[in-house]
């Protein structure tokens, strides 16, 4: 039985899947693609390469697709690889840094295709009710180095050695199946993407575990080839549902409805300023859709589900 399984949620990755799965074989680890009912040639691309492969009939969004990737095998530790990500080395690093104690998984250094670290991404705090404040009303935007944003995205750490952190990028995170189990898996609400790997992160914290990041595993990054084919008012409407979700979740009353008020007032701004500028009603219907979604679960205390559905 192979120690490592790598799982690779897909959809509409055709462009991307084979490099990455190529870089992915040659580690030896055992690999599984589940894809989510892509409509483009990405079944075709993994098929060709003989990788094995959950080929859902619809997209059940990624949190339930790594459960699934993750039942599939049996091996103790399983890196979660974005088809865009592109393994350079390293993961038996990776692999090490999980068995440091009260470890629940690592993360490794991401690369622009330039080289670049990607850093404000690849290793984050775990959000607060007032960063999410500042990212839905765009400060954190117009002023980056605020102190806020200096700390969540982990601006001024030193990515050459190793540390603990609090939420490595889901792109390219190994953990160890015992957590995985202990914790139920990723929570599959959030759906279909975004915030279901703060969610994991934050929960193992609770339980007592550490994160840890290990530049010495490495993947170059392309990053967003999925987002791209989602339409922009559902992008919108997926990312601020679901962190409003995550607030409700692990904020307190106060906090939770502060993140809804910034949402709203920040939705409102985006709407406005993206429509003159595009000349278009579109990004206000998309924004105003956001705006009353976050109304509702202000007024009522709890977020819904029915802004998915319209």
């Amino acid at each position: 039985m192979a120690q490592i399984g790598i799982v690779i949620v897909t959809y509409s990755s055709g462009a991307e899947i084979g490099s990455c799965l190529e870089a992915a074989q040659a580690s030896g680890a055992d690999i599984i693609v589940v894809d989510n009912a892509s409509p483009d040639g990405t079944v075709d691309e993994v098929n060709r390469r003989g990788a094995r492969l959950i080929a859902n009939q619809k997209n059940l969004g990624f949190a339930a697709a790594v459960n699934q990737g993750i039942r599939a095998l049996d091996c103790p530790y399983i890196l979660l690889l974005n088809p865009d990500a592109v393994i350079e080395g390293g993961i038996e690093d990776l692999r090490a840094a999980c068995d440091l104690p009260g470890a629940a998984g690592a993360g490794g250094l991401l690369l622009e295709s330039d080289g670049k670290p990607q850093v404000g991404f690849m290793a984050r705090s775990l959000p607060t009710p007032a960063v999410l404040a500042l990212e839905a009303l765009l400060l954190n935007r117009l002023w980056p180095g605020n102190p806020i944003n200096r700390r969540y995205r982990e601006l001024k750490r030193d990515y050459s050695t190793r540390c603990v952190v609090e939420q490595p990028a889901g792109a390219f995170l190994m953990i160890r199946r015992e957590v995985w189990a202990q914790l139920g898996g990723f929570d599959e609400r959030f759906c279909p993407l975004w915030f279901e790997d703060v969610d994991f992160c934050r929960r193992a914290w609770q339980a007592g575990y550490t994160f840890h990041y290990q530049p010495k595993a490495a993947a170059r990054h392309a990053g967003g080839h999925s987002i791209s084919k989602i339409s922009m008012e559902m992008r919108v409407v997926y990312w601020y549902s679901n962190l409003i979700k995550y607030a409700e979740k692990h904020f307190s009353s106060p906090g939770y409805r502060a993140v809804c008020l910034a949402v709203m007032a920040g939705s409102l701004l985006r709407g406005f300023a993206q429509s003159a500028f595009n000349r278009s009603l579109a990004p206000f219907r998309a924004y105003w859709r956001v705006a009353r979604f976050a109304g509702g679960s202000l007024v009522s205390g709890r977020s819904k589900e029915v802004v998915l559905s319209r």
